[in-house]
Formats: C-alpha cells, sequence, structure tokens
C-alpha cells in the first residue's frame, strides 16, 4: 500500500530540489578543503578560505530555507525529524569542515601532513557518495545503491578514526614544537568530526530507507 501511495503521490517540488542543492554545496565546500590543504602557495590557500568561507554561508542559508518549509508544509516527502536530521547532520559536516579551514588561516599553517590529506580526500569522497545517495531519494526506487553507500560511508568513518588517531599519537612521539603539536592536533580532531557527521548522514538515509520499504 506504501508504494501505491507513493507512485499516486505528486512528486516532491520543494525538499527534494533543496536537499540538492544543499549536498552540491557540500560537495563544493569539501573540494575546497582539498584545494586548501594540498596547495603550497599560500596566496592560493586564502583563496580556498574564503571560497569555503561564503560556501558555508550558502549552505546556512539553504537550510534556513528547508527549515522554513517545514514549517510551511503539512505534508512532506519522509518524516518531518527525518529530514530535520539530514539537514542538521548536513550542516554540521559543512561546520567542522569550515572549522578546518578556519583554522589553517588564523594558526597559519603551512605544511600538512599526509594523514590530513589523505582525510581530507576522504571527507570529499564521502560527500560525494551522499550527494549520489540523496539524489536518488527522488523515488527511492534504487534503495540497495543508498544502502550501499551508507556501509562504504560507515567504513569510510572508521578509516578516518584510524588514520587521525594514528596521526595525532605521531604528533605526541614526534613533535617537539608545543604550539604546533596543538594546531596539528585541532585540525585532525575537526576532520575526524568532520567524517563522524558524514556517518550521521548516512544514519539518517538508512532511517528513511526502514520507513519507505
Amino acid at each position: 500500500m506504501n508504494s501505491v501511495f507513493s507512485f499516486f503521490s505528486p512528486r516532491d517540488k520543494k525538499f527534494q530540489p533543496l536537499f540538492e542543492r544543499d549536498i552540491r554545496n557540500l560537495v563544493e565546500i569539501s573540494e575546497s578543503l582539498v584545494k586548501t590543504v594540498t596547495e603550497d602557495n599560500e596566496e592560493l590557500r586564502e583563496k580556498y578560505f574564503r571560497e569555503t568561507e561564503r560556501l558555508e554561508q550558502v549552505g546556512d542559508e539553504i537550510s534556513h530555507s528547508i527549515y522554513l518549509e517545514l514549517s510551511k508544509n503539512f505534508i512532506t516527502p519522509f518524516d518531518r525529524e527525518d529530514i530535520h536530521s539530514l539537514v542538521s547532520a548536513i550542516d554540521d559536516i559543512a561546520d567542522y569542515i569550515y572549522a578546518t579551514s578556519l583554522n589553517i588561516e588564523l594558526y597559519k599553517v603551512n605544511t600538512f601532513s599526509k594523514e590530513i590529506v589523505q582525510v581530507s580526500i576522504l571527507i570529499c569522497n564521502m560527500c560525494k557518495q551522499l550527494e549520489t545517495a540523496i539524489l536518488e531519494l527522488r523515488n527511492l526506487r534504487n534503495m540497495k545503491i543508498i544502502a550501499d553507500i551508507c556501509i562504504t560511508i560507515n567504513k569510510g568513518e572508521s578509516e578516518a578514526d584510524s588514520l587521525c588517531n594514528t596521526a595525532i599519537a605521531y604528533l605526541f612521539e614526534s613533535e617537539t614544537d608545543a604550539i604546533e603539536l596543538i594546531k596539528q592536533k585541532e585540525i585532525l580532531q575537526s576532520l575526524e568530526m568532520a567524517t563522524d557527521k558524514c556517518d550521521d548522514v548516512a544514519n539518517v538515509l538508512e532511517s528513511i530507507l526502514i520507513k519507505n520499504a
């Protein structure tokens, strides 16, 4: 009966386009982060930081638009709580990516460990996978695609934890400059939190799948 109801329900024209804008914006933020940690030129890093800052503000505006639609519309494509959790988790990823870029800018960090680069690339890949999953929310016909992506995101989060923990342990073992240690540790921790929030998005997507199976 749920499938029949979904077939005859009018296509969502308000929320899904906003979800897709939100996740596309997040992918662009993650790409900007990768450019930041792989760029040697300080002026270009400054440019990428400003772009990250701009995109984070765009994401806030999109989130506000979705919350506004939630307050105005009685009928939603799936549970209101799931919509709120989905948008909130996407916003959290953007916040932690921005926090990473902000720390790099404020602390004048010029060198990045291979783990920082690896986790940044991992976050970017995870965001792209989440974009694919959210595009599939248009009709929920390919639930296996979303389910498989959620598993991949979970594995990515575990990989990021391992990379960050190993890198922090090495910092305490080898870094003699206490200030530099603190800078690098904060960057690694904010990156790790971003991957945790990617996993939160995957958890919300799994909840949506279960409720619409």
